[in-house]
């Protein structure tokens, strides 16, 4: 089994209120190593990327951004609906192309500041109550826990992407412009999942940002991130894209079902939610995650991940995520001996994905059995648990998939209808 483990470290920006009052620090969690547990549903973080200094001083480019901003603001008088985000003529080559790229969206990327109320239910056994009598309460404990981190508007009407842990549970969420305006948001949905979240603000013709494609990226480019790392409002940073297509799995993760945009970042809490941009000023990612105690290792949800799941939670107010309900790992060769030793499974493969446990009343319980190695979905070959994630996130829900599998050496094909993934979210 992969014995991969390590810390993501959810990095918005946390207090407490109450009768015990603690300065801003950051939440951690700690992923299970190995395989993908498909039933289980939890949050992570959010990233920036490492500092660098540039010189400020472009008259043509301060022109060019003048006669943009104009265009713009003509373009909202007539229709705010169809602002278009603002054009910038940048090249890698200008030693001052992270000055323009933020000059122009800086003013779109937001903070999020949200409250929730906390209750600590108290024990109900008599046992307890009478040894510790008057000291225990008698009404449930509350505290407040305030949060803070990024977002970027993406419609001009106030439509903000930030990530589903920078607002989950919130009672109120509180959006403040680089302008310093501040509005009370509503959360139109939010998907643990994924880990985005889409706010709504009543407000129009604010700037918006453009939206790239993340598909097209390569490791080397050029990256920019903006956001609030720990209170310092409208902070930038600038690196590279360190990699992309690492999986929720590669970053102990395994609640999630993302493949990462990897970044040489710097990350502080403060910083979830807000975008990272290309040096065209395109969002390329979503800043979200970091490894604990590493240095230059950081993670955006790419922007095609977020803007789908954003249009999602936009029309329909939530996102539903096929599901089977297994627990599975990759088999190696190392796995299969020691499977057949501890286990007394007799595999007579090393290649393909192995079901380590099913979930009882899933759509896989009726049809598959721990010990069976599932070797092709839809007759698309399956070595590793990331193939089958993805050919399982990508079903529909309610139409059959077709799996061909090894039980006890023999062939075998069953056929599972997906179900909507069960979703546990923060009280």
């Amino acid at each position: 089994m992969n014995n991969k483990e390590h810390d993501i470290e959810p990095i918005v920006a946390k207090s407490r209120g109450g009768t015990r009052g603690r300065g801003a620090d950051s939440q951690e969690f700690r992923s299970p190593p190995g395989c993908i547990v498909s039933i289980v549903i939890g949050g992570i973080a959010a990233v920036s990327l490492g500092g660098c200094s540039i010189p400020t001083n472009l008259l043509e480019t301060q022109r060019s951004n003048v006669q943009s901003q104009n265009q713009a603001q003509n373009t909202n008088q007539t229709n705010p609906t169809t602002v278009q985000p603002p054009v910038i003529s940048s090249s890698k080559e200008d030693p001052n192309f992270v000055v323009t790229v933020v000059q122009k969206v800086g003013p779109a990327v937001v903070r999020i500041d949200s409250t929730r109320t906390i209750t600590n239910q108290m024990p109900e056994d008599p046992i307890f109550r009478r040894f510790f009598k008057d000291r225990v309460p008698s009404e449930p404990r509350q505290r407040i826990e305030r949060g803070s981190g990024s977002g970027f508007i993406i419609n001009a009407n106030g439509q903000i992407l930030t990530n589903s842990h920078v607002v989950n549970g919130a009672d109120l969420v509180r959006v403040k412009l680089k302008d310093g305006r501040s509005f009370d948001g509503r959360v139109l949905g939010e998907d643990p999942v994924t880990d985005v979240a889409v706010i709504k603000i009543d407000a129009n013709n604010l700037p918006i940002i453009a939206l790239g494609n993340s598909e097209s990226l390569q490791p080397g480019e050029a990256a920019i991130a903006i956001g609030n790392p720990l209170g310092l409002d409208n902070t930038v940073t600038s690196g590279i894209i360190s990699a992309t297509g690492r999986s929720a799995t590669d970053i102990g993760a395994s609640d999630k079902r993302v493949d990462y945009i990897q970044t040489d970042a710097a990350i502080n809490p403060g910083n979830s939610g807000g975008p990272l941009l290309n040096f065209r000023g395109e969002v390329i990612g979503m800043n979200t995650a970091i490894i604990k105690g590493a240095q230059g290792l950081g993670f955006a949800i790419p922007i095609n991940t977020a803007q789908r799941i954003g249009q999602l939670l936009i029309t329909q107010g939530r996102v539903e995520h096929p599901y089977l309900g297994v627990e599975m790992v990759t088999l190696t060769p190392d796995i299969k001996e020691t499977v057949n030793k501890k286990l007394g499974i007799n595999l007579a493969v090393d290649k393909g994905v192995l079901l380590v446990q099913v979930v009882p009343g899933s759509p896989a319980a009726s049809a598959l059995r721990p010990g069976d190695v599932i070797q092709s979905i839809n007759n698309q070959p399956v070595t590793t648990i990331e193939n089958v994630q993805k050919l399982v996130e990508n079903s529909k829900i309610g139409i059959p998939l077709q799996l061909q599998l090894l039980r006890n050496g023999q062939p075998t094909q069953v056929a599972i209808k997906p179900a909507p993934l069960p979703v546990k979210r923060e009280s």
